[in-house]
């Protein structure tokens, strides 16, 4: 089956581009059948028997797991080369920081063993604008004079439900453009996103260059706080992906009493990886190393969350916030969704639910907030409503707002009947 990756860099130029730089050598040890070694540039692919002793490192798979790797809908677990190493369905032998230093190209390259998906846009019979606007709003927040790009749409007359939109760890509120294209929504609804500090458009914080960014509780339900009450939001809908997730979880535990409800995507009481432990990478960190390029670790180390059968335009697009991010804000991010925010500590129990309604809606591919975490969730704090998306990764609402929407429509129905 691996010989479909010898024509991978003509189908892919980004792949023949990447290759220029390097003489890799992957070993594909599959552990109940034949042995090959991959030699990946600087000018073509090639397949060998067996493993070569030089191989920077390997893949230690069988068949059964590489031939679910290459279906065309992979179950969950084998939608990356990453995510099979987090569930197990793969050992990587060798230099894994060469592996990770390469992973993006690797997941493209390993990627064409699937059937392939079309990405191109259709053309459009004319041009036109959305209706989604945006503007910088000057706060102060976090002990400074900050500026954040706030964007929104909704009726023409200023009116309707707001939604206060909260992006994910390292993305911006991009993310979110699904909605504030849909119309159905638009009508009775005023979708808002905005960037936090140093993300998407808003401006970095001051002395970001001799300082380093961590996000907090504190300091994310701060910025919240600081945006709603800035723009004079009244009874608003906070949603919230990931972070966001989390996010709407202190917000409903420290300000219940000022949404109107709260929609987590994603959500849980903790997030787990254990791929870079699994790979004995813990202590390499690799989204800071100067060897390495920021944005495409970034982008590769979220693609084991998500699902594999978006489509290939949105899918990437997502993927490219994350190429975007700025250095060191992603991995601050994280801090405050694997260290700081972790609510198993008795503060998930303090949530009133009726007084401010939480409806957990979570995509059945994402392995760092799993199904099985939100429906636990969901019953420790009484969640209204709990439902696992078919189909749908880490980042719903961007990755395939198509499908998304028939989940969140019904959501938005309850909470305007409540």
């Amino acid at each position: 089956m691996f010989e479909t990756l010898i024509d991978a860099p003509a189908q892919n130029p980004t792949i023949s581009w990447s290759m220029q730089f390097q003489h890799l050598k992957v070993g594909l040890d599959v552990s109940d059948g034949a042995k090959h070694t991959l030699h990946i540039g600087p000018e073509e692919i090639r397949l060998t028997d067996g493993i070569d002793d030089d191989s920077q490192f390997s893949f230690v798979a069988d068949q059964n797991a590489w031939t679910n790797y290459a279906s065309e809908i992979p179950p969950v677990g084998y939608q990356a080369l990453t995510s099979m190493v987090e569930k197990d369905h793969m050992d990587i032998t060798g230099d894994t920081l060469e592996f990770a230093r390469h992973g993006l190209m690797l997941e493209k390259l390993f990627s064409c063993l699937r059937p392939q998906k079309k990405s191109t846009a259709p053309p459009l019979d004319a041009p036109y604008f959305e209706q989604a606007g945006g503007r910088y709003l000057h706060l102060n927040l976090w002990g400074q004079h900050q500026r954040i790009y706030v964007e929104e749409a909704g009726p023409s007359d200023g009116g309707g439900q707001p939604i206060v939109c909260l992006h994910t760890a390292g993305s911006d509120g991009r993310q979110y453009r699904g909605l504030m294209a849909d119309a159905d929504v638009l009508k009775n609804h005023r979708v808002i996103a905005f960037d936090l500090p140093g993300h998407g458009k808003s401006s970095p914080l001051a002395g970001f260059e001799a300082s380093r960014y961590m996000l907090t509780t504190q300091m994310y339900v701060e910025a919240v706080m600081a945006v709603c009450q800035a723009m004079q939001l009244k009874d608003p809908i906070v949603m919230g992906c990931s972070i966001g997730g989390r996010a709407v979880l202190h917000l409903s535990l420290k300000h219940g009493d000022y949404f109107k409800a709260a929609i987590g995507l994603q959500s849980a009481t903790h997030a787990e990886s254990h791929a870079n432990e699994k790979l004995k990478m813990l202590d390499k960190h690799v989204l800071s190393r100067p060897d390495m390029h920021g944005g495409e670790v970034s982008a590769n180390s979220v693609q084991q969350i998500m699902s594999p059968l978006s489509p290939s335009k949105d899918y990437w697009e997502t993927l490219y916030y994350y190429m975007q991010s700025g250095p060191g804000v992603f991995a601050g991010d994280l801090y405050y969704y694997f260290v700081d925010g972790d609510m198993r500590n008795g503060l998930a129990e303090q949530i009133d639910t009726e007084q401010c309604p939480l409806y957990l809606l979570t995509g059945e591919y994402d392995l760092s907030a799993t199904p099985e975490m939100t429906e636990e969730l969901a019953k420790l704090v009484k969640a209204q409503h709990c439902q696992i998306m078919k189909g749908l990764g880490h980042f719903p609402m961007s990755e395939n707002y198509a499908v998304f929407r028939d989940y969140l429509n019904p959501v938005l129905d309850k909470i305007a009947a409540a």
